[in-house]
């Protein structure tokens, strides 16, 4: 199991934005895309993945117990954002502080 499939504090810390693009059925869309009734339209430009802009944020994708097991649900056509994230990110060891996990 990765670290991340043990983590998934990067799912339950920030907001997920994107180019609707991205969507199912969009021009850039991976492995089908990410299902639009995952997510919020904010403008035009822009969609946001349900979950990740609230008070305790965590991605409407994620399934499992953060600091245990966990699994994104739409793993393979995730939106650019999820992709790009990893955990030499700084973020990646703020995520985990804000949920009490060890610094990688």
């Amino acid at each position: 199991m990765s670290v991340c499939q043990s983590c998934g504090a990067c799912c339950a810390a920030f907001r997920v934005d994107f180019h609707p693009a991205e969507l199912a059925g969009g021009n850039f869309a991976w492995d089908g895309g990410v299902p639009v009734d995952m997510t919020v339209r904010l403008t035009p430009n822009m969609v946001r993945m349900c979950g990740t802009d609230s008070a305790a944020p965590r991605c409407v994708a994620l399934a499992g117990e953060i600091g245990q097991q966990v699994n994104c649900t739409i793993y393979h056509g995730r939106p650019s954002p999820c992709r790009e994230f990893d955990v030499e990110h700084a973020a990646c060891n703020r995520a985990r502080q804000r949920h009490g996990l060890a610094p990688l």
